[in-house]
């Protein structure tokens, strides 16, 4: 590393320290790293936080003479394609802009890169001059410009589909597109996508279809948006890629499969995804689940859950036998609940077993079991089987028939605790769907000790949530209570910044957690409505998930918007 001692400040440096933006130790050190990296000293001091991208590019424009453009206004898809190399733009952290006659114009953070301005005129043969932009918002754009060029199949222009044979899914003649799966561009656009979804913090993945359209949407944060729009003619050959990738018999196009693919990241880390195939009008809907499996080691403070709530769960863990249900619709985030509830009992002196349909987070020290009616291995003969097995902790994928709830209910009369869950929307309608199912309600009684019920909210980002002026007449008629309205809280609404997507940051867990009190049983013996369980329920003091859901938007954590789209009164 070169030493600071000797380095005498020079240009933006001694610039920046004369404004005060640096002091003179810090201008020597962060001049010293830069040379060190080979990077320009101002994407030094933005990417490592030491001073503001805008007041650098201020600084920087009074010295060189030179007008600060907010790249912000411009719209990616307006910038020249293919004309700069990615190599060039990457390695010069330059961005053409626009063309107007013989002239390109570039956006660079730092106005001192002239080899930048030579090389790109050298390799595109127009004269080239220099606009200068914040370097935050040029790394964006940059990424985004890149990446753009990348996910729109830019590898394939219009004479390369030209080529490509189009198979009809309708004719069983039709070419087996086996042969085509491994064109090279097809095999880096689905890597491309997959990899993409990974970065972005997707949860799903959805290659979709249509008469005169393909696109491609990611579900990131439990909203759908898309990302990819690619030929029409490319479907059979996506489909073909992902099944091979995913081992599914790619000849079968009429009836839904499902597999799982293992991406290999590096060395040490790997992502699984779950893939489900479904013959659609126009050829095959592929939906990829991403399966991270340090999801169940987060711990169970990240969930969300309140300090009550949480100790309730706690409590019904450690419990010898009985039940805990988990309810709540698809992707309400039911099965990271459970393991993080399984990791928690996961010792050397408790034996664990679990049928699920798929498994969807490998866990070592857990016995899993893949469920498959094809072989006549369902929920009831995996429960069966498990019990003659001895073991301590058992968990059930889903209870779907009254077969697979009998034989769990009867594991947990008889010493194991059982987990499991339900397709329902509130704790007490799982009792009353249990009882619909036909278990005779005493069973139900005995057997069930804790019910949690569960939604997904989007987590407002801290970067650049802003205060919402509410009227106190709107938060009565939400549902906050007089008493909380007097003692005065602040609500929050998103705004949306280059951290966050929309206002919005990853998800926060929203929560019923009921208890199977003396009071509550008495109720299921007698055979009572779901609405008669849910009033004794609140007046045991557990809160419903709208009163959960208003709880976080008080703490700050959500916004009133998205406490109404995930619960209703």
């Amino acid at each position: 590393m070169a030493s600071q001692d000797n380095i005498t400040l020079t240009g933006l440096a001694r610039k920046f320290v004369q404004d005060q933006l640096l002091d003179e130790d810090s201008a020597k050190k962060a001049q010293a790293h830069a040379q060190d990296n080979r990077i320009s000293l101002i994407t030094h001091l933005v990417s490592n936080s030491i001073a503001k991208a805008q007041d650098l590019a201020s600084s920087a424009a009074q010295e060189f003479g030179m007008p600060v453009m907010d790249l912000s206004a411009f719209m990616t898809e307006s910038f020249p394609e293919k004309l700069v190399d990615e190599k060039l733009i990457r390695k010069h952290h330059a961005l053409p802009l626009f063309v107007r006659g013989n002239r390109l114009f570039i956006a660079v953070s730092d106005p001192t890169n002239i080899l930048a301005q030579d090389e790109i005129k050298f390799h595109t043969g127009l004269s080239v001059d220099a606009v200068l932009v914040e370097d935050d918002k040029l790394s964006a754009s940059i990424d985004k410009y890149l990446e753009a060029q990348d996910t729109t199949m830019g590898d394939l222009d219009d004479s390369d589909l030209d080529d490509l044979d189009v198979e009809n899914p309708d004719e069983n003649n039709a070419d087996d597109p086996a042969n085509e799966v491994d064109d090279a561009p097809i095999v880096k656009y689905v890597n491309k996508m997959l990899l993409d979804a990974i970065k972005g913090g997707a949860s799903d993945l959805h290659f979709e279809p249509y008469e005169k359209s393909y696109r491609v949407r990611y579900r990131t944060d439990g909203i759908l948006h898309e990302v990819s729009k690619p030929s029409i003619k490319l479907s059979p050959k996506i489909s073909a890629r992902l099944k091979v990738m995913a081992q599914l018999d790619i000849s079968e196009r009429r009836i839904p499969q499902d597999g799982r693919i293992k991406l290999k990241l590096s060395k040490t880390k790997s992502i699984d995804f779950r893939v489900n195939t479904l013959p659609t009008l126009w050829g095959e809907k592929i939906v990829l689940r991403i399966l991270d499996p340090s999801s169940a080691k987060m711990g169970i403070d990240a969930l969300g859950y309140e300090e009550v709530q949480k100790e309730m769960y706690l409590e019904a863990l450690h419990q010898p036998q009985g039940m805990i249900l988990v309810t709540g619709p698809t992707g309400s985030g039911k099965t990271v609940s459970l393991y993080t509830g399984l990791n928690i009992l996961n010792t050397p002196e408790t034996n664990i077993s679990t049928a699920e349909d798929p498994v969807e987070i490998n866990l070592e020290g857990i016995n899993q079991v893949n469920v498959s009616a094809k072989v006549g291995l369902g929920f009831p003969e995996a429960l069966r089987s498990f019990l003659r097995q001895d073991p301590d902790v058992i968990m059930v994928g889903e209870i779907r028939d009254l077969d697979t709830a009998s034989i769990a209910i009867k594991a947990a009369q008889t010493g194991h605790m059982v987990l499991s869950t339900l397709h329902t929307n509130s704790a007490p309608e799982t009792l009353t769907r249990m009882m619909n199912m036909g278990v005779p309600a005493f069973n139900i009684a005995t057997s069930v000790s804790l019910i949690i019920a569960q939604r997904l909210a989007r987590r407002l980002c801290s970067n650049c949530k802003e205060p919402a002026d509410i009227p106190n007449e709107t938060l009565l008629k939400e549902g906050f209570t007089q008493t909380q309205v007097d003692e005065g809280f602040t609500l929050y609404k998103p705004k949306g910044c280059d951290k966050c997507s929309k206002g919005y940051k990853g998800r926060v867990g929203i929560y019923e957690v009921v208890k199977v009190t003396p009071a509550i049983s008495q109720l299921i013996m007698s055979e009572a409505t779901s609405l008669d369980i849910a009033k004794k329920a609140d007046e045991e003091g557990f809160n419903n998930l709208r009163k959960s859901a208003l709880l976080k938007a008080i703490e700050g954590v959500t916004s009133l918007e998205e406490v109404e789209r995930v619960t209703k009164d």
